[in-house]
């Protein structure tokens, strides 16, 4: 099985990466699960890509039913060492506007019913995660939406609700007041467990809707989040493919590759060979 060295996420309306060519459809299993469906790998322009459904073949996964550490650990397996992730998001503020595409910085999380890390079972480790978003990647994305003149918002930041129900107005409301910008249901869990497995990761968020706030647009719904996906997926795919001709191609001085070198504060001796094993694609080269 051939290997990939940039994973594609796709969102809502993202189900597939036209162009890619020697393509093989890998069936991956994880000590996690499966992940959300078969894995594309294939080439693009000359790089080596890996593409996942988030919500799977048909999109049958809830944001909280994304199994996003199968999903994680095997872009991991793969040899993935950049993802960029694309998501449909809502607009909290009135000069970020529906089919804007954002690059958060950072994200605030507000999910409670998920499994964000790799560790425990007799390992501890705690990263960093002060900035969340690969500065490398983020630039390389922004350059290549302005190459294509599309209209692109750099910086922000991205809060993560449970769902899968929008938004009430009164939460809207509240998320404004915080100063957060865009709105979403995913992205924060998979960046915390990129980080783990010191993968850089960036956010490609495109702008859908108001969510329910505004009062002068239409509110939130998913014919209104399908309709503006559909006409926004075409732009996604154009900047992604030009971002691969600006993404370096090695990873010097990155500090997500790094990212487990001081943050796993169990003892060798101690931790259980079984939640080794588990691991050893993401901890292997420390232990």
């Amino acid at each position: 099985m051939k290997k990939a060295e940039i994973g594609i996420i796709g969102g809502s309306g993202f189900y597939n990466m036209e162009g890619l060519e020697d393509v093989e459809e890998v069936a991956i299993k994880t000590p996690f699960g499966e992940p959300s469906a078969p894995i594309l790998l294939g080439s693009l322009d000359g790089r080596r890509l890996a593409f996942l459904a988030r919500h799977g073949k048909g999109h049958k996964y809830l944001p909280t039913e994304v199994p996003f550490r199968a999903n994680i650990y095997a872009m991991k397996v793969l040899g993935v060492e950049r993802i960029i992730s694309v998501s449909a998001v809502g607009s909290l503020k009135e000069e970020i506007k529906p089919l804007d595409m954002v690059l958060p910085d950072y994200f605030f999380d507000l999910t409670k019913k998920r499994e964000a890390t790799f560790f425990g079972n007799g390992i501890a480790a705690h990263v960093s995660f002060s900035h969340p978003i690969c500065p490398v990647m983020q630039d390389a994305i922004y350059r290549a939406a302005e190459e294509e003149s599309i209209s692109v918002r750099r910086g922000g930041t991205y809060v993560c609700i449970e769902g899968p129900q929008f938004s009430t107005k009164a939460e809207s409301e509240f998320y404004r007041k915080m100063g957060f910008d865009v709105i979403g249901m995913t992205n924060a869990t998979e960046a915390k467990l990129a980080r783990e497995a010191e993968i850089c990761y960036v956010t490609l968020a495109m702008v859908t809707d108001y969510d329910c706030w505004h009062e002068e647009e239409e509110e939130v719904s998913v014919e209104l989040v399908v309709e503006n996906l559909n006409r926004n997926i075409e732009s996604a795919k154009k900047v992604i493919r030009r971002a691969l001709k600006l993404i370096p191609e090695d990873r010097k001085g990155c500090q997500c590759a790094t990212a487990l070198k001081n943050a796993i504060i169990t003892a060798k001796e101690v931790i259980p060979e079984e939640t080794r094993e588990k691991l050893r694609p993401i901890i292997g080269r420390y232990l």
